[in-house]
């Protein structure tokens, strides 16, 4: 995950990083010998309980691709042993960094489809909720996704239109487009709606939240409506935004944004609850115990 806020390094990715050094790219060898048998058993709680709940919530690319790789349910997964399937099926690979990175170098790795993926683990008492990425974040989250071919494309066409955004100072548009689709997005399919997003696969209890509260909105896609929209990193997402498909995200991210940039300079954003009138609204939500907290 790129660092889309000012950001100050966390004290648990400072501890866990002690005596490692990483490239000008912030990649490093994947420390293989730093993970305990604590570690171990961290990865096979949470892996276990998110595969208990995610079947008949996450879309099914995402349990396509879980399968396909074959990701260790009982230790920390060996980076190299996954790329080698990840490589033959979309020609990705994960690349272990030591924790949120530069925007910049970030977009890079996406641009040349290598995906940053946090090597640590978070610890037993944090099990429910870390605000920066950690490996089952990075790894169970994100990667599984990146088997399908579309998606595969698309994060891609991301990171090659971050580098460009970067120039004409437009990340934060780009930015809320990464948080509504990547990492809190929804997918509408026949079973009804289904998880995609990496922070809602990954976290037990955001599934639940974000398809069975009645508290936040979910609204169908709208690529400028989602760039022109702030949103939470302290709590459950107000709105989520609905796909159609992955093949809708791929051709959303094919044009120029260049244009779009210049369309919504110098408009005010939306906050993060707004339901606005020409919104395509699949549930408008109660609004039932949402932060007085600022939106970003």
């Amino acid at each position: 995950m790129m660092e889309t806020t000012s950001f100050t390094v966390p004290d648990i990715t400072v501890r866990k990083n002690v005596g490692l050094d990483h490239a000008a790219d912030f990649t490093l060898p994947q420390p293989l010998e730093r993970y305990s048998a604590e570690d171990h058993q961290t990865w096979a709680t949470l892996y276990r309980r998110q595969c208990e709940m995610l079947p008949g919530r996450v879309c099914d690319e995402f349990l396509a691709g879980l399968e396909a790789l074959a990701i260790d349910a009982d230790r920390v997964p060996d980076f190299a042993r996954l790329n080698l399937k990840l490589a033959a099926a979309t020609g990705w690979q994960i690349v272990a960094v030591p924790g949120l990175i530069p925007d910049e170098v970030f977009f890079e790795h996406l641009a040349n489809r290598r995906f940053p993926v946090t090597w640590w683990l978070r610890e037993p008492q944090q099990l429910d909720y870390l605000q920066e990425p950690d490996v089952f974040h990075d790894l169970f989250g994100h990667v599984p996704l990146l088997m399908n071919p579309v998606f595969a494309d698309y994060l891609q066409a991301y990171g090659l239109g971050g580098m460009k955004a970067k120039d004409l100072g437009a990340l934060p548009l780009l930015a809320r487009l990464y948080w509504y689709t990547v990492e809190f997005g929804l997918i509408d399919t026949p079973q009804g709606l289904r998880i995609y997003g990496a922070g809602i696969v990954s976290s037990k209890s955001e599934s639940v939240y974000s398809l069975d509260s009645d508290s936040p909105n979910r609204i169908g896609f709208d690529l400028l409506r989602i760039m022109n929209t702030r949103y939470r990193i302290d709590t459950f997402q107000k709105t989520y935004f609905v796909i159609d498909s992955f093949q809708q995200l791929f051709d959303a991210t094919a044009p120029d944004f260049t244009a779009y940039y210049r369309q919504l300079q110098g408009v005010a954003a939306h906050a993060a609850g707004d339901v606005l009138p020409q919104d395509r609204v699949f549930h408008r939500g109660s609004r039932a115990g949402w932060a007085e907290t600022d939106d970003i």
